[in-house]
């Protein structure tokens, strides 16, 4: 990608926060006119400062019994924090990201996550825990800046108060995620109410390409049209996307609706600890439990690379023996074969989704690009090589800081857009009253529900109106319009319209009716729109008594990027107005 000079007016910051279910991290650009902006990684943070250049810490948090913050990321993880928070009754909080996640994920693991979530502290909300995290990614990112730069503290007080931060999220995340994603911000001061357009999102996957083109992929294989996969392998999900560059274009297409898997690397933790606590089950060494899953997270699962090779978790010291399970001297002793059983469910996942990629193909895919934290283990990567390769794609995967994908390439994309097309994941549309045709089975069979209009129309109820239809492609300049009319007998009715958009998730190709396939249609959001400064003109009801008011706007949606916008449109005097709407966003159910 080409880079040219910032050229704007005045200077300007640009932070992207990467909160990972595990890990996190912080990237930013100071943007200053005519200069080439440079990305950079925050890489000091308290107790990590003997890490050189760690631009990572572990997503922790400690919570006293008063709901106050003791402890945060590598402070967490000091050596005798444990001990400090068993004795004083400290709560921790880690994984807590999954709280916000979709309830309704395709993922056949959804139920299996749900279970192994530790709860948030009591008293504490979702969005209170990542304020507070995220409070604290600022203020280290707020030090580094005015400690490595010249005159730093001078640059800091130029930009601090119009900062624009950029937060990514899984693929599968949408609306309601990203409200209590931007509720969070807000809570943690970084922006005041009101100031939401300070605050712009981005996939995991779209984040991942800038960085998979930059120090990924061999040059010019884009150039060609040549298809990508990337797999962003992180602690809590994978997420996959391919994109493609039409040859001569600037920008890149996806060409496959994103996937997010909930298979990340604390899977592989959850299957060694339910693998331990079996063999321990009738040790004393049972009770040490959680101690040996964390000395294998942090040194087993991450050098893991031979099922050949016999593994030992060293926990204890030379004293600890049980020859019955294979504990001597303070290890723990497991066979290869038995550790590589723990990667298998997110192994067999990539491949799944990739081989489902390549068999809608419609494009020509020729490299998979690994990167996230968990795309770090040789084990992964290894076994990625071999069966992918054998299906004649080359896998990749930088060498240096793959842990950074997300959070460069959040602020790149924010910079300059790369990607100009996407696939819808769903198929989106409203529940509307449909004019009926006594010639229509399907109104037939729905003929005693008909509605009667003053103006003396017959409408079936809660017809299905796709506005986007599922794998359509959609372009960064698309606008999705729907024709939406209402009657009303008084123009008081018209001062707050409401009406929902519903995510049709089925396997259904054309749903008409919402009774069709009830179970699939999930409520997406609410479109809120003042529509009592129309020009309206009274019209006599059918039967006589009385007048009735026929409003006719549209509502259009832009699907282009992470996060979904609506406007108002009408016409007045034969000219087109609009106006934004307001979207509040449903829990997922």
């Amino acid at each position: 990608m080409e880079e040219v000079p910032y050229r704007g007016l005045k200077r300007r910051l640009v932070m992207a926060f990467d909160v990972g279910t595990t890990f996190s991290g912080v990237s930013y650009c100071v943007l200053d006119p005519g200069s080439v902006p440079e990305i950079k990684g925050v890489t000091r943070f308290p107790a990590h400062e003997q890490v050189s250049g760690a631009s990572k810490i572990p997503t922790v948090l400690y919570y006293d019994k008063a709901g106050k913050v003791r402890a945060v990321g590598a402070e967490a993880l000091q050596e005798g924090i444990f001990e400090q928070a068993e004795e004083n009754g400290w709560i921790k909080a880690e994984w807590f990201k999954l709280h916000i996640r979709p309830k309704d994920n395709s993922s056949s693991s959804s139920a299996e996550i749900a279970s192994k979530i530790p709860p948030l502290p009591a008293g504490k909300k979702v969005t209170d825990v990542l304020a507070d995290y995220i409070s604290y990614l600022f203020n280290c990112a707020k030090s580094y800046i005015c400690d490595t730069h010249a005159n730093g503290p001078d640059l800091w007080d130029s930009v601090r108060n119009e900062i624009e931060f950029v937060l990514s999220h899984p693929n599968g995340w949408e609306g309601f995620q990203q409200t209590q994603i931007r509720q969070a911000v807000v809570k943690a001061g970084l922006v005041r109410e009101g100031q939401g357009d300070r605050v712009s999102f981005i996939s995991e996957g779209e984040a991942s390409l800038w960085f998979a083109l930059k120090h990924g992929l061999p040059t010019g294989t884009m150039e060609r049209g040549e298809g990508v996969v990337i797999v962003d392998a992180g602690g809590g999900t994978i997420d996959i996307s391919t994109y493609q560059k039409p040859v001569g274009g600037k920008k890149f297409e996806e060409i496959a609706a994103p996937k997010c898997h909930f298979y990340g690397s604390i899977f592989v933790s959850i299957h060694a600890r339910l693998f331990i606590q079996d063999l321990l089950k009738d040790s004393d060494y049972l009770d040490d439990l959680d101690h040996i899953v964390r000395c294998f997270d942090k040194t087993t699962k991450i050098r893991f690379a031979d099922d050949s090779v016999t593994q030992y978790v060293k926990f204890g010291s030379t004293k600890d023996r049980d020859e019955d399970v294979g504990i001597r001297f303070g290890q723990l002793k497991f066979s290869g074969s038995d550790v590589a059983k723990f990667f298998e469910p997110s192994i067999k996942c990539i491949l799944t989704t990739v081989e489902e990629m390549l068999r809608m193909g419609t494009h020509h895919i020729t490299h998979v690009v690994l990167v996230g934290g968990f795309g770090a283990s040789d084990w992964l990567f290894k076994q990625l090589q071999k069966e992918l390769g054998s299906q004649g794609l080359k896998v990749v995967r930088p060498e240096l800081y793959v842990n950074k994908a997300v959070s460069d390439g959040a602020v790149a994309f924010h910079l300059s857009s790369q990607v100009q097309a996407r696939i819808a994941k769903h198929s989106y549309g409203t529940l509307q009253n449909v004019e009926y045709h006594p010639n229509d089975p399907d109104h037939q069979r729905r003929a005693a529900q008909i509605l009667v209009r003053p103006s003396g129309r017959k409408l079936v109820p809660c017809g299905f109106a796709p506005m986007l239809k599922k794998g359509t492609r959609v372009s960064d300049d698309n606008e999705v319009k729907i024709n939406l009319w209402r009657e009303v007998d008084s123009k008081s009715q018209l001062t707050n319209v409401a009406f929902d958009v519903h995510c049709y998730k089925g396997h259904l190709e054309d749903p008409k009716f919402f009774d069709m396939d009830p179970d699939k249609f999930q409520k997406l959001c609410s479109i809120e729109v003042d529509l009592s400064h129309l020009p309206l003109t009274p019209e006599p009801k059918k039967n006589g008594m009385g007048t009735f008011y026929t409003v006719k706007y549209w509502v259009v949606l832009k699907f282009n990027s992470a996060e979904l916008k609506a406007q108002m449109l009408w016409m007045e005097n034969g000219v087109e107005k609009r106006n934004p709407a307001t979207l509040v966003f449903y829990q997922d159910s």
